[in-house]
């Protein structure tokens, strides 16, 4: 069964940087490469919600609210997917999940203070 493990989230003030990070180490082939990944996530007292996603040709989508500010990625080398997150407001803050083939990581927190 795929793992993945999530990591990169922390605590930010408003207008700055993360870069989350999504790994598997149960899967030795190029899974990022051969599937659609996504970042969701979800904030307290919301439902979750899909914040971005990355097919295996490269195609990415993002949700309206994160438009211009988040970027999806993938190095096939390293076997891990990304999701660069700039100019970041208090709103995003949730916990954030990677998925691919239906299965979830743990997921990391990420915090914007005001």
């Amino acid at each position: 069964q795929v793992q993945l493990v999530e990591s990169g989230g922390g605590l930010v003030q408003s207008g700055g940087s993360l870069r989350l990070s999504c790994t598997t180490s149960t899967f030795s082939g190029k899974i990022f490469s051969i599937y659609a990944t996504a970042w969701h996530r979800r904030a307290p007292g919301k439902q979750r919600e899909l914040v971005a996603s990355i097919t295996s040709d490269g195609t990415t989508n993002y949700a309206d609210a994160v438009k211009g500010r988040f970027a999806i990625s993938r190095d096939d080398a390293k076997n891990t997917a990304y999701l660069q997150m700039n100019s970041l407001k208090p709103e995003d803050t949730a916990v954030y999940y990677c998925t691919i083939l239906g299965v979830w990581g743990q997921g990391t927190q990420v915090t914007v203070s005001s």
